[in-house]
């Protein structure tokens, strides 16, 4: 248990933890209860992929400002500006549905705005970690990060249900607007030493090369936003087709909808603890191989399936293997960035994580209203399997860069080269 909450030493994660836990649990309510108002007031699969595409192509077109911002600002003080701006657009969602005025539209002009609050608020703060726990607990902060959203993801989208079927989806979203002032309270509380910011005097295109050039240069950190991005586009779209797997396919209403993504939150859930008790990163890259392979046969498997409690099951390692590949992928790219670059990389993370997904969900919606969601979601699982067969080739390649780097960021100093003996070592993260 000691190594399972190494990050809960530090009051300021502790703090963090339990505030992103309630606000989470309300934005999964928010994600279903979403989806299933524009499903019904449309009954259109491409729609679905279109409020999709509205929350998170501004990720990929903002989010290199965002890593400036990060890597410039104090990241504390940003996270408390986009968790402030997030608490509005809910509220304004909730009042909207709730007085009957609603229309497609305004959701996805909202989802718009959230997107853009994203592309700031998401590098800030997968960089914001270190600040909170150092190095030494950087790879147990991320698998708890991991399973705190997937354990919001279990509570929130099968609570979702009940009371989309119950009352209709604006209790949810009034639900999410509340849970912020958790996070923002909790952020309010935290005693954050003054992070040394670099010079401003570089203009803000020179920083947005530098952070694309260390990732272009860099294979390690190459080949795994590379792979990222092509499960996000091709195997994350599933969840944009749930509605349409419930209700047609399924048959188990808003309330299956919630069950359907509460077993795939649970799965999620499970792969991110079994990432909390690592201590450092060796053997991460077969992790993210074997993942990405298994969730591509895992939809595959999902998509063949008619009967609901076995949907449901089959969800549960769809869940898993996604979050494995991503936290471990995180985990992986974090170890190897130095931190003056922090908020630029993940900058480039969040666009291939959340700015591939839209485009994703764009071709799913589109493809599935010809071909079916089932042959949608297969064909996107035999892509996963493709990339994480050519990662897995490359992979014996990358590792000599990849501990270079990792032994590099977990040295105070001297010659990182000593360390390295032979492939099969283990390169804990620790100060020196």
């Amino acid at each position: 248990m000691p190594e399972f909450v190494r990050a809960f030493r530090h009051r300021n994660y502790r703090l963090f933890f339990t505030g992103q836990l309630i606000s989470l649990t309300g934005t999964w309510m928010q994600s279903v209860a979403e989806s299933w108002l524009v499903f019904r007031l449309t009954g259109s699969s491409a729609l679905l992929g279109v409020a999709a595409f509205a929350s998170q192509v501004p990720v990929l077109l903002l989010a290199p400002i965002g890593g400036i911002v990060a890597d410039r600002a104090n990241r504390h003080r940003v996270l408390i500006a986009t968790q402030a701006v997030s608490m509005m657009l809910p509220l304004t969602l909730a009042a909207l549905t709730l007085s009957g005025l609603v229309r497609v539209w305004h959701v996805f002009v909202l989802a718009s705005c959230l997107g853009v609050v994203n592309a700031f608020d998401i590098p800030a703060r997968q960089a914001f970690v270190m600040d909170m726990v150092g190095r030494d607990d950087l790879v147990n902060a991320i698998a708890m990060n991991s399973s705190m959203v997937n354990g919001a993801r279990v509570v929130g989208p099968s609570t979702a249900g009940l009371l989309v079927a119950a009352v209709g989806e604006g209790w949810c979203f009034l639900i999410n607007g509340i849970s912020y002032i958790a996070v923002i309270f909790g952020l309010l509380l935290m005693r954050i030493e003054r992070r040394r910011s670099p010079s401003s005097a570089s203009s803000p295109v020179r920083d947005v090369v530098e952070g694309f050039g260390f990732v272009a240069n860099t294979a390690p950190v190459r080949a795994l936003l590379v792979l990222l991005g092509i499960i996000s586009f091709a195997g994350m779209p599933y969840a944009v087709l749930m509605p349409v797997f419930a209700e047609q396919i399924l048959h188990g209403g808003a309330r299956g909808l919630g069950l359907l993504m509460g077993c795939s939150g649970l799965g999620a859930l499970a792969g991110a603890l079994s990432l909390a008790t690592r201590r450092g990163v060796y053997g991460l890259g077969r992790w993210v191989v074997t993942a990405a392979a298994s969730f591509g046969v895992a939809l595959i498997l999902f998509s063949l399936s008619r009967v609901f409690w076995l949907s449901a099951l089959l969800l549960i390692p769809v869940g898993m293997t996604m979050m494995v590949q991503m936290a471990a992928s995180n985990t992986l790219i974090q170890s190897m960035v130095p931190d003056a670059l922090r908020g630029r990389v993940m900058a480039v993370y969040s666009m291939m994580f959340m700015g591939m997904a839209p485009f994703g969900a764009l071709w799913a919606g589109a493809v599935a209203e010809h071909i079916g969601a089932p042959l949608t979601v297969a064909i996107g699982g035999t892509v996963c399997i493709g990339a994480a067969s050519i990662f897995g080739m490359r992979l014996p390649s990358l590792r000599p860069a990849a501990r270079q780097l990792i032994v590099a960021q977990g040295l105070a100093g001297g010659d990182p080269p000593q360390e390295i003996t032979g492939p099969g070592d283990q390169v804990p993260l620790r100060n020196g």
